[in-house]
Formats: C-alpha cells, sequence, structure tokens
C-alpha cells in the first residue's frame, strides 16, 4: 500500500506548513516511503480527502485540514500524527 501525505502547498497558515514539513521529514528519515498529494492542485483529490476522513476524526466546524495521512485507503491521522508516530518509535516494537 501507499502512504499518501495530503498538503496544501498555498496555505497562509505557518503552523499548517511546519505540521506539513515535520510529518514529511520524519516519513523521510525513517525511510517510509510516500506520495506527497497537494490538494490546492486537484479538487477530486481534495474531495477523496473529505470523504474519507472518518465522521469521528473530522472537525466540528470546517473542514479538516492538512497534513492527513493515508495507507492506501486507511485514514491514519492528522495535524497530531507526528506526536504518535515518534512516541510509538521511541516505544519499539
Amino acid at each position: 500500500m501507499v502512504v499518501r501525505v495530503f498538503v496544501a502547498s498555498c496555505s497562509g497558515f505557518v503552523a499548517i506548513k511546519k505540521k506539513q514539513q515535520d510529518v514529511v521529514r520524519f516519513l523521510e528519515a525513517n525511510k517510509i516511503e510516500f506520495e506527497e498529494v497537494d490538494i490546492t492542485m486537484s479538487e477530486e483529490q481534495r474531495q477523496w480527502m473529505y470523504k474519507n476522513i472518518p465522521p469521528e476524526k473530522k472537525p466540528a466546524q470546517g473542514n479538516p485540514l492538512p497534513p492527513q495521512i493515508f495507507n492506501g485507503d486507511r485514514y491514519c491521522g492528522g495535524l497530531h500524527l507526528k506526536g504518535q508516530l515518534t512516541q510509538s518509535k521511541a516505544a519499539g516494537p
């Protein structure tokens, strides 16, 4: 399965840009193959991302913000996933 990281290349929010960079750097540093999907360039990809995030993971108001991570069609997490990945990596198998 392909890990896909949904990002927004044209975000005006510094915090979102930093989270996106952190997730990408983490995946690269741990040699995890992934595909970066820019939702600002494809309405179809943006709608796919919105549709495939489980309802309980969506914000109470507005749309989910990038980064959002999927492994194939399985939702893995969003903005706060990097912290979870770092903790699970530190804990080991």
